[in-house]
């Protein structure tokens, strides 16, 4: 898998869910397109104006990135993703790589091709919506169809688990996942985390840190109650649908700073006393991030944190997705001296550079698997 043009040389394309919003699942994009630059990346919905990194990339949405409200409103058009992405015609491919947090794994391709997907989790919103309700809080009348919309998608979502040849998780928590709602194995390979972004400070600053997507889900809200109730400042990095209702609800202790630039990033991290990360993910690539800056991580104590946090070394767990159980952990923070050295050296673990190598190995090791018939569909991954 060069990447030379040779006709003996497979010829490779990228699928991903939607291209409109910058996250750990476009991150993951973008080191495979650093990789083989001249596969074409294949989605429902590109707003190159959100993800200005692919604007020179060969991306190829779906007739649906030309609907009224599309490239802001992804959401609302989760319902017509499935067929959006069976239309993507992948003929000429003799491997498909899918980035998958929702519909791309659907993609139909000929029996030769090879389908592997890296799944980043089965979408929330269809099997957990008690964690991710961004079905149930679409405006009417997309409301009105929401219980009739989410069983046809659990079914066609489980369905096209089975388009799948190889799947690969992002951490060990996805795939216990895929192994509950789609009867499937995956080899766990870690996301790729640019680490060497990152430098520790010599002398932090007093304020906690926050960042991420302003989303429900991501419970920013207890972060905000918590630095409320014991008047400690917090930065929060990120903007999203929910600013105006965690805005109303922060005391003066607590500061918005929107999209900040790239470069400003790592410094931030670096002089925060920790990361809050009251929310349950599947990996967590921001509890990385502060890591590797040599901060610690104060984290809710469930999914892809367990797997990137070490107690007492690199950060420290609150039991409970409550304020007052944040609070606490905040509260009981300098009981233990952290080592930013220490911390750091933890985080290299999960560098880019490992995840590309292990990566590339995979896909080798699998498509020569293919290519002399090992292969068998009914035992699943091997």
């Amino acid at each position: 898998m060069q990447k030379s043009k040779s006709k003996k040389e497979p010829k490779l394309a990228f699928v991903t869910d939607w291209l409109s919003s910058s996250g750990g699942a476009e991150q993951v994009i973008a080191s495979w397109h650093d990789e083989w630059t001249e596969a074409p990346i294949y989605t429902t919905i590109f707003n190159p104006a959100k993800v200005p990194y692919f604007r020179n990339a060969d991306v190829r949405p779906t007739y649906l990135s030309r609907y009224p409200f599309a490239k802001n409103h992804h959401q609302w058009f989760l319902g017509f993703m499935p067929k959006a992405v069976e239309s993507m015609d992948l003929r000429d491919y003799n491997i498909v790589i899918s980035s998958s947090h929702s519909c791309s794994k659907g993609v139909i391709t000929k029996p030769e091709t090879m389908h592997i997907c890296y799944c980043h989790t089965p979408p929330r919103y269809i099997w957990e919506p008690e964690v991710d309700d961004r079905l149930w809080s679409q405006p009417w009348p997309i409301s009105l169809y929401t219980h009739k919309l989410m069983s046809k998608l659990r079914v066609w979502d489980r369905l096209a688990s089975d388009r799948v040849d190889y799947f690969v998780a992002n951490s060990n928590y996805v795939a216990q996942r895929i192994q509950k709602f789609y009867r499937r194995d995956a080899t766990v390979i870690y996301p790729p985390v640019e680490v060497d972004k990152f430098t520790p400070a010599l002398h932090p600053k007093n304020y906690f840190l926050a960042v991420g997507r302003l989303i429900p889900y991501k419970r920013f809200d207890l972060a905000i109650q918590a630095c409320n109730a014991l008047g400690v400042p917090l930065k929060i990095i990120g903007d999203g649908p929910e600013r105006r209702k965690l805005e109303a609800m922060a005391g003066d202790t607590i500061e918005f700073l929107g999209r900040v630039p790239d470069s400003e990033i790592p410094q931030l991290y670096a002089e925060a006393n920790a990361l809050l990360f009251p929310q349950l993910e599947d990996f967590g690539i921001t509890a990385v991030e502060s890591q590797a800056a040599g901060r610690p991580v104060i984290a809710y104590r469930a999914g892809g944190a367990l797997e990137t946090v070490k107690e007492g070394v690199t950060g420290t767990f609150f039991d409970e997705q409550t304020a007052d159980s944040l609070a606490r952990a905040i509260r009981q923070f300098d009981t233990f001296k952290v080592r930013p050295a220490d911390i750091r050296q933890h985080a290299l673990q999960f560098s880019a550079q490992n995840y590309r190598k292990a990566f590339r190995e995979f896909i080798e090791k699998k498509y020569a698997e293919y290519q002399m018939g090992n292969f068998d569909p009914s035992l699943g991954n091997l």
